[in-house]
């Protein structure tokens, strides 16, 4: 049996700590958010192959929080997710 490996995804991060990460053909646009300390932070979105958005949310301390969107094949919102705040995080 042949184990497929998965390659990391490439990214690039900003002075202001922006992250960008690609998808597997290294050119479009898979995610982009701020890292601190490690942890997502703030927004978040998430892109398709063909770059129309799929998801887009917020991070507390690496947790998700608030209002998530997905969107649909058109990039249109279809779908809208309350997360509840972690405890103790602020």
């Amino acid at each position: 049996m042949h184990m497929a490996t998965i390659k990391p995804k490439a990214f690039q991060t900003d002075k202001n700590n922006l992250i960008t990460k690609y998808h597997a053909n290294g050119k479009t646009i898979w995610s982009k958010g701020k890292i601190i300390n490690g942890l997502p932070e703030g927004y978040w979105e998430w892109y398709r192959i063909d770059q129309t958005i799929k998801r887009s949310g917020y991070f507390l301390k690496g947790e998700p929080v608030g209002e998530w969107t997905t969107y649909d094949l058109k990039g249109k919102p279809y779908k809208i997710t309350k997360k509840e705040q972690p405890y103790g995080k602020k």
